[in-house]
């Protein structure tokens, strides 16, 4: 018959208990973290889609801003989007490794990949944004433009009424084609701010200086004629002309430039379909890690 030694059937008895409660309390602890780790995974996924949308809305606004405040402000949001963005898929990726999740971190390296090439494109598509030379140019067109274009119409039509009777139809006729050729190169400055092509802003720069020479063909051709008490009112006109074509030159560079058209053409093709892809991907990975199980199963 064997003897116990005091104590020893508790021991026995209690002892695997023991370590049954203790993997019972391991297994428990071990689901909590999965559980916590699977739902906070889920939730940077989600905030990585809601910062992506931000940050490509306020690139959209930044292009489409009609003020450089505006497109500066527009800029610096998106700017802060994707920098969250980047912290939030830093923060995921562990997660995701610590989960065993390989599906949802081939997804998130995907992304990575794809916002790599979209941060690229977007930072050019808002340095032209906030240059805002289309927009400046068109400014100008409407603004210093337009003042000296009606300056010298103004100061021309003068001189018109001053001519003796005799010259008064030559003049006339002269002054009307003048300020014709004039409104011409006004009229251009709309298309040419607009256009995209470079051949095609040639082609009417080259139709701008063909006025521009008969502008001042006919102002020589009116002082051959005009009194001279009419004088000072001409070489008026041939001041606001002269401004008008150097304010005609800023414009003609800066719609050269062309960041605001650029910008636009850049965001509306390229990054739509970047854009898109980023997008696509970032709801497959919430879509993957919603149809996850606390122990990983799907």
């Amino acid at each position: 018959m064997t003897h116990l030694q005091p104590g020893s059937w508790f021991r026995r008895g209690v002892a695997p208990i023991a370590i049954v409660m203790t993997a019972a309390a391991l297994d428990a602890c071990t689901t909590n973290t999965a559980f916590e780790r699977l739902t906070e995974a889920r939730r940077l996924s989600a905030e990585l889609l809601i910062q992506f949308t931000q940050a490509s809305n306020a690139a959209n606004q930044a292009v489409m801003a009609d003020t450089d405040e505006a497109s500066v402000a527009f800029a610096k949001r998106a700017e802060e989007s994707k920098q969250t963005v980047e912290k939030n898929a830093g923060l995921l990726r562990p997660l995701l490794q610590q989960l065993n999740y390989s599906d949802e971190h081939g997804l998130l390296e995907t992304f990575t990949k794809e916002f790599a090439a979209y941060r690229g494109l977007d930072g050019r598509i808002l340095e032209l944004a906030v240059e805002n030379t289309n927009l400046k140019a068109q400014r100008l067109s409407f603004g210093e433009a337009q003042q000296a274009a009606d300056a010298f119409t103004e100061s021309l039509n003068a001189v018109a009424t001053a001519v003796p009777a005799n010259d008064a139809w030559r003049v006339k006729a002269l002054v009307a084609g003048a300020v014709a050729d004039l409104r011409a190169i006004q009229v251009a400055q709309g298309p040419h701010i607009a256009e995209a092509d470079d051949a095609v802003m040639t082609r009417i720069e080259q139709r701008m200086k063909t006025s521009e020479t008969g502008v001042r063909s006919a102002l020589d051709a009116v002082g051959q004629v005009a009194p001279p008490a009419s004088r000072p009112r001409l070489a008026a006109a041939r001041m606001a002309f002269d401004r008008f074509i150097a304010v005609n030159a800023q414009i003609v560079d800066l719609s050269r430039r062309n960041t605001n058209v650029r910008s636009l053409m850049l965001t509306l093709n390229e990054k739509a379909k970047i854009t898109s892809a980023c997008e696509n991907t970032l709801r497959a990975l919430q879509d993957a890690l919603s149809k996850r199980g606390v122990g990983g199963s799907r």
